[in-house]
């Protein structure tokens, strides 16, 4: 073998040897760049499911959970709270919710998949405030028409127990329902709502 074939086999080996290290060597250094663009476990888990334990909500009652960031209420409502929910059908904007403001299986007049259980979440349409929950008939601060619901005390918002604004406040649509399903009698996971019983 001459020394130039020599050469040109080192020279090759060389040139080789440094493709192979620059590769690895750059792959390494992208590593950081492209995990730095995952999202934190933090941020994956605000936007994860939340279970809900219902067992303990007393006819009448609310309780709240945390989803996404968002409060979400859940309200056990009581056979006459549920009775009276078509007598307001004339006072509010979108008694049968044709604006998408739930998921396919909550479009009822309950807004909901079981009657008694209201899903929620807890911010007004207008500008974001959070309404309280007004559960009494007929304050005198609210009126006679008001048969229970949530009111908003930033701009007098008024929503009903499914959720359906009133006609003439300044939220333009009824509050969100989110997606959700039960697990079971006593069990509602807020966030997802594949394989809705």
């Amino acid at each position: 073998m001459s020394g130039d074939e020599a050469n040109n086999g080192r020279r090759r080996f060389l040139t080789a040897a440094t493709t192979v290290v620059g590769a690895v060597g750059t792959g390494f250094a992208l590593v950081p760049f492209i995990s730095s663009m995952q999202p934190s476990a933090k941020a994956r888990a605000a936007g994860a499911p939340v279970r809900a334990d219902i067992s303990k909500i007393e006819p009448g009652q609310m309780i709240r959970v945390k989803w996404r960031g968002k409060p979400v209420w859940i309200v056990n409502r009581t056979p006459q709270m549920l009775e009276a929910l078509p007598e307001l059908d004339p006072l509010l904007r979108d008694p049968e919710s044709l604006e998408p403001q739930q998921p396919e299986y909550a479009r009822n007049e309950y807004r909901s998949i079981k009657p008694e259980y209201a899903v929620l979440i807890g911010i007004c349409t207008h500008l974001g405030c959070s309404p309280t929950y007004r559960p009494d008939v007929a304050p005198v601060d609210l009126g006679p028409e008001w048969l229970g619901g949530f009111f908003c005390p930033c701009h007098g918002s008024r929503f009903d127990l499914a959720g359906r604004v009133y006609k003439g406040v300044p939220a333009p649509l009824n509050l969100v329902v989110p997606p959700y399903r039960y697990l079971s009698d006593t069990e509602i996971v807020i966030g997802e709502d594949v394989g809705v019983a």
